[in-house]
Formats: structure tokens, sequence, C-alpha cells
């Protein structure tokens, strides 16, 4: 396989180094990120000092970093790509601390840490929430746009991403299906959009920062949604097979909630086959791109690949 364009992930032995490509990457969003949120000590600093807790409380950044990786599969830049990237990242941590409240998922802790609601209480943290989502949009207006896709498209995609036909529309059935048992076709529902329709948006918008072609932007929709719906499941299964301190966040919440997850509703034998299903499903759309997705696979076998 090719090398990581400008030698970045490469470890010189033709080998994908994946720890430096995500330290790289990480480091790169990071910045962005804090220079496209107020600092905490704008007024009013209590809810910029909320928004920064939980977007900078440790996450890995993989749905910006897929982004970056994949407008690199399209032969794009890192700088081209980072408005979209960081957009993205805003409206995963606006979901994360909604989910986390007590109305909802009712969380207590977060990436091991204690969970927005819980260090700034519940009205601050929903505003928070909604401040991140808000700032998504204006971050995401700064992308100037390509010949093929304007600005407004992103925008559009971003919307539709985290809207009440998918992110939202995923939490609301999640909710409604407590306690109910559920077919298989009605989980992948809400699977497909509480959690890989943002992950493909992710992907999506990377290949239009670089003006992918058609074809290109097809294969990373179908690689996106193989990648989030298998990552969901995945989730699902350590929330039953791992511990609470190595995942980060309270293990075994899924089942005393009566939550609907793959596990309960069609086994972990048959939840792990159905994993290893969209895993190749996944790297099967990126044949298109001839070597030139490294990045892409080798976060797809991080993300995929984990104890299960």
């Amino acid at each position: 396989m090719a090398m990581a364009a400008n030698g970045v992930g490469g470890d010189g032995s033709g080998r994908f180094d994946l720890e430096h490509y995500l330290a790289q990457r990480q480091q790169l969003i990071n910045r962005a990120l804090d220079r496209f949120l107020p600092s905490s000590r704008t007024k009013p600093a209590t809810i910029h000092k909320a928004m920064r807790y939980s977007l900078f409380a440790g996450g890995k950044r993989m749905r910006p970093v897929l982004c970056l990786a994949a407008a690199e599969a399209c032969g794009g830049s890192d700088q081209a790509a980072l408005p979209l990237a960081c957009a993205v990242e805003l409206i995963h941590t606006y979901s994360l601390i909604h989910d986390d409240l007590p109305a909802m998922d009712n969380d207590d802790f977060r990436r091991g840490k204690p969970t927005n609601h819980k260090v700034f209480g519940e009205a601050i943290a929903i505003l928070a929430g909604d401040a991140l989502l808000t700032q998504a949009f204006e971050v995401a207006a700064q992308w100037p746009g390509t010949a093929r896709y304007p600005v407004r498209q992103a925008i559009v995609e971003l919307a539709k991403a985290a809207g009440s036909l998918n992110l939202v529309a995923g939490q609301v059935a999640d909710l409604e299906a407590q306690g109910r048992k559920l077919s298989l076709r009605q989980l992948q529902f809400i699977h497909e959009r509480k959690t890989s329709a943002l992950l493909c948006c992710a992907v999506r918008l990377g290949g239009m920062s670089a003006n992918a072609t058609p074809a290109q932007l097809a294969a990373l929709t179908a690689f996106g949604r193989a990648v989030g719906l298998a990552f969901q499941i995945i989730d699902d299964i350590l929330d039953v097979t791992q511990t609470s301190e190595r995942l980060g966040k309270t293990a075994g919440k899924d089942i005393a909630a009566q939550k609907a997850t793959y596990p309960a509703v069609v086994g972990l034998d048959r939840s792990r086959q159905i994993a290893a299903q969209l895993t190749d499903r996944a790297f099967s759309a990126l044949r298109i791109f001839k070597g030139r997705a490294q990045a892409l696979e080798a976060l797809a076998r991080f993300l995929l690949q984990r104890d299960r």
C-alpha cells in the first residue's frame, strides 16, 4: 500500500503508523477547536467553560479524524477539511451532553469523567449542548466550498445528519424502545440514525472538501454507513462484556435501562457476526481508492477490531 500523504502515518517501513497519525490529527483538530470556540473567560464564562469541559474531555476525535482521512483519500488537504471536521465534532459533543442528561440516558460518567450536568447542573448542560450545536454551523460556514460542492451543501449535510430524520430520530426511537422488545429491523433503524448518520456525514464532508468525484463520494458513503453501524454494534457488545474502568463510562447501563441493543435482540454471537459482515463491507467500499485510503483502512480496523 502507498504511504500516507506527506509521509504522515508512515514509520519509514511502508507500514501505516496509526498511533502517530492519530496523535498528529488529534493535535491539529484540538488546536482548531480551541480557535473556533470562545475562550472560557468570554462572558458569560459559565457556558463557555461548560462547552469546553465536554469538548476537551479526552475524546479520540474519531469523527473529525475520519473526515480528514476521507479528504486525504480523495487527494485533499487537512486544512481544507478542518472546518467541516470540527463542525462534526461539535455536533457529536452536543449529542453526548444531551444523551447523558437524567431525562435521556441518565449517565454519571463520560470518558472517565463526571458528565456535564454533574459538574454544571442540568440547565447549563442543556444550554452548553445547544450552544455547541449552533456553533457547529458557524464553523462549517467558514469552509469556502469547492467546484462540485458549495458551502450550502455542506450545511445541508450537517443539518440532515443532526436533525429529526437522523441523529434526533435515533434518540427518540431509542427512548421509545426502552423496555420494549424490538425486531432487528427496528434496532437497525435506531443505530443507523443515532450513530451511523453522523459518522457517515463526517466522511462525506471530508470527500466534499476535496472535491470528490461522484463515485468517490458514493464509496465514502457506503464506508461510513457500514463503519457507523458496526461501531455501534460493537459498542453494544462491549457494554455487556467490558468493565466501566475499561470503557470510561458506566458498563451495564444498557441492560439496567432495558435499552434496545444488538446482544439483547440477537445475542452476542450473532451480534459479532453482523459486525464482522459490516466490517468486510466497509473495507470493500474503499477499493476504489486503490491504496490511497490507507488512513481510512487503519482507522476502520481501530474502530471495528476492539475487544469484543
